[in-house]
């Protein structure tokens, strides 16, 4: 709502306490670039027709944090895309929050995984339970439950054959991991679809040191996908007061009407 997908995805670094991000782009997506970016032409230009309200919007964007960009050359997959942060990063833990992840939930997600690296200080990989016919969609964790909502790692296993999938455990989009990887990273050879899959560095990162998957709390929406885009979008608008109660009414409304109609179309066999 009034925002791109990505902007929900920074505003829960900024509220996890992160202050530095590097958003990890490819060809022409320079309009990312210019969303977080000061605008001076814009902000005069509302700020002399009295929108004043879109004016404070507009500053609070290229305000949120320091946001830094580097352009992945060639699309050779989000281990690769990690892999070009190195020189940013150093050599301190850092977050991964992929752009087609949004994560709906009173305490921010990623706030929560930080808080699972102070108590642990290792990678923790970002999970919850699916449906066992989605596995194949996800890297899937599999372990030893160490507390609630916390497992040891024992391997990982990218976008398994359902009725090879040890667990229904899914990473979804976010992950706290160590430097080490980068390491790891530099040596790992391409793996399906011609691409460096972090799953395939996250293997080996879990032999040599201490791994977790989190069960992170909310509700978790793929964008990138028409139906959980949708469902993101209707779900976003009735948490907004300014918006809640004319837009429940419509909805109501409508499927109330949809469902008038169809009841008419089965009963004359349409």
């Amino acid at each position: 709502m009034d925002k791109p997908t990505l902007q929900y995805i920074i505003e829960e670094a900024v509220e996890s306490g992160i202050e530095e991000i590097l958003i990890i782009t490819g060809r022409n997506k320079k309009s990312i670039d210019d969303h977080f970016d000061k605008s001076v032409e814009l902000e005069f230009e509302l700020e002399v027709k009295g929108k004043y309200e879109l004016l404070e919007e507009v500053r609070k964007i290229s305000d949120l944090v320091n946001i830094h960009f580097i352009r992945q050359k060639e699309p050779k997959g989000l281990g690769h895309a990690i892999y070009c942060a190195k020189s940013f990063i150093g050599n301190e833990p850092f977050a991964v929050m992929l752009g087609d992840d949004i994560v709906g939930n009173d305490k921010p997600c990623l706030q929560q995984m930080t808080e699972m690296y102070e108590k642990y200080k290792t990678t923790i990989l970002g999970v919850q339970e699916i449906p066992q016919a989605d596995v194949s969609k996800y890297g899937v964790v599999y372990g030893k439950q160490i507390e609630d909502s916390v497992y040891k790692v024992n391997g990982l296993v990218e976008k398994p054959a359902v009725e090879e999938a040890p667990s229904n455990l899914a990473i979804l989009g976010r992950y706290v991991i160590t430097p080490v990887i980068f390491d790891i990273l530099e040596q790992t050879e391409p793996g399906k679809g011609g691409e460096i899959q972090l799953t395939d560095a996250l293997k080996v990162l879990a032999q040599k040191e201490a791994m977790y998957a989190y069960t992170f709390e909310g509700r978790r929406y793929d964008v990138g996908d028409k139906q959980e885009f949708l469902q993101a979008t209707v779900e976003f608008a009735l948490r907004r007061e300014d918006l809640r109660k004319e837009f429940l009414n419509y909805l109501v409304k409508t499927i109330e009407k949809e469902t008038k109609e169809e009841r008419i179309e089965e009963t004359i066999g349409v």
